[in-house]
């Protein structure tokens, strides 16, 4: 078996899937409130001796460990994805229905049209044919009454309205009059979000979030960017590929000139 040879497909394929996040990152630069992933990589040494005590199986224990191919473990591998959620610019758009959320730890609540509930960082609604307040992907804004009555917790402007106004902490007046608060969504444990497509989060427990009051977080007439930095992610982009290429080459040495080199000495011998 050639332990190196499999050492270097393993890092291979670790630097494919961090070309995936990056070309994911760079494919939504654009996107309004879009937050970056990045992944940290180590070798699976170290990821089996920080988990080998919770395993489940009796076996896979500290004495179970000697077991382990040594040579192998050094192969780099995912150990683990994360989101940045560090804030992107804002940019003015002087558009009423464009509320940019200028805290880290802040979301809004939305509900899919499956009836599911999703956070989201993209505060640039606008109203549907019905007059509800939705996002770009037609999911309703939800309001700080949804924990009381989740059924009508909907945003919704009445027809005809001419002015919106919504201060920092998400209240909403329509024609001077108050409408509704927004649902500024606040997770105990930001690493308990899933990105769920369409821009938006998802968490199993929805006892997990907390509507903020006095959030500050709000800013009417603006637009929260992409926090992705095109610069970073192409020195990453050109880094993950000059180690693919790396790779490859240790992978062609072993199997052509190594096992040339092999084959040439067992077949002479007498």
């Amino acid at each position: 078996m050639q332990n190196g040879y499999y050492q270097a497909v393993g890092g291979m394929v670790t630097q494919f899937n961090k070309l995936d996040v990056i070309t994911n990152n760079l494919a939504n630069i654009n996107t309004s409130g879009y937050k970056r992933d990045d992944v940290v990589i180590a070798d699976f040494k170290r990821i089996f001796k920080e988990t080998q005590d919770v395993l489940p199986i009796e076996n896979n224990t500290r004495d179970a460990s000697r077991f382990i191919n040594t040579t192998i473990d050094s192969v780099p591998q995912v150990s683990q994805e994360y989101t940045d959620f560090s804030l992107g610019s804002l940019k003015a758009t002087n558009n009423p229905l464009d509320f940019a959320i200028t805290r880290d730890d802040a979301f809004y609540l939305v509900q899919t049209k499956n009836g599911e509930i999703r956070l989201s960082k993209d505060g640039n609604f606008q109203l549907n044919e019905e007059g509800y307040l939705v996002n770009k992907q037609g999911y309703k804004v939800l309001s700080s009454d949804y924990f009381n009555n989740p059924e009508n917790a909907a945003i919704k402007i009445p027809n005809g309205s001419s002015q919106i106004s919504v201060d920092k902490d998400g209240n909403i007046e329509v024609d001077g009059t108050r409408n509704a608060r927004l649902f500024i969504a606040q997770v105990d444990d930001m690493r308990a979000l899933q990105k769920d497509g369409d821009n938006v989060y998802k968490i199993d427990d929805l006892t997990r979030i907390r509507d903020l009051d006095n959030s500050n977080a709000v800013r009417q007439g603006f637009s929260q960017g992409s926090n992705v930095n095109p610069v970073i992610e192409m020195v990453g982009l050109i880094e993950a590929n000059r180690m693919v290429e790396m790779y490859q080459k240790v992978m062609t040495a072993h199997m052509d000139d190594l096992n040339q080199e092999a084959i040439n000495k067992l077949a002479s011998v007498k």
